[in-house]
């Protein structure tokens, strides 16, 4: 990713072209936020909006991308200054092949990357970036997630036992999904102190929102 001070110049370039051009309706690209010394510019809002339109049919706003972003940019900081290892070549294949597998068809999968508007380079950056973050958060907070089997009983009682029988499916013994419950506990454990430590980080550091402002 540029360097802020590369970011900032790219944005004012982009902006001077765009004045340049008889006609132009709007400036190409522009700074949206400031966190710290970096900038987020409207791109990269519009790449997690497309990506997220790909994934779930659906974007969120552009102020909620706008606050995913800099959570990311806090992670990612995070992971970049402890040296965190990047996914392979190979982690991000399987990354992508389970997106893919999300689908019901792989024709469903590309007619909704078409309409998303990203090609395969842009998809592949995005996934190997989510997967980083996530990757550093699971080993930044897995190790202090605890779960008792109290907790993996009353999950399998109050969410797996009723799902299935709204499905008119025969549920699993709860031998069977132990492991998949301990798990999904798990992962609740850590996005909630991810969520916690991400609140806190974000009162230490120096944040200005412009996407408003920038859009009028």
């Amino acid at each position: 990713m540029p360097g802020p001070t590369n970011r900032a110049l790219l944005a004012a370039v982009l902006a001077v072209a765009a004045a340049g051009i008889p006609g132009a309706q709007e400036i190409l690209d522009r700074i949206v936020a400031r966190v710290e010394n970096d900038v987020i510019l409207l791109n990269d809002v519009r790449a997690l909006s497309h990506y997220q339109e790909l994934v779930d049919g659906k974007p969120e706003t552009e102020e909620q991308i706008l606050d995913r972003l800099i959570d990311q940019w806090i992670v990612r900081t995070e992971a970049d200054v402890s040296h965190f290892p990047h996914p392979s070549d190979a982690d991000i294949d399987r990354s992508l092949s389970q997106l893919q597998k999300s689908f019901a068809s792989i024709g469903e999968y590309e007619a909704r990357k078409k309409k998303s508007g990203l090609n395969d380079s842009e998809i592949r950056r995005i996934v190997g970036l989510q997967l980083y973050l996530s990757n550093y958060l699971d080993s930044r907070f897995r190790p202090g997630v605890q779960v008792d089997s109290k907790a993996i009983e009353d999950f399998y009682a109050n969410k797996v036992l009723p799902q299935a029988k709204s499905r008119g499916q025969q549920p699993p013994s709860l031998d069977a999904a132990r492991d998949s419950i301990q798990e999904a506990l798990i992962q609740q454990g850590i996005n909630e102190q991810a969520d916690r430590w991400l609140k806190e980080s974000r009162v230490r550091l120096h944040i200005e929102k412009l996407l408003e402002e920038g859009a009028k």
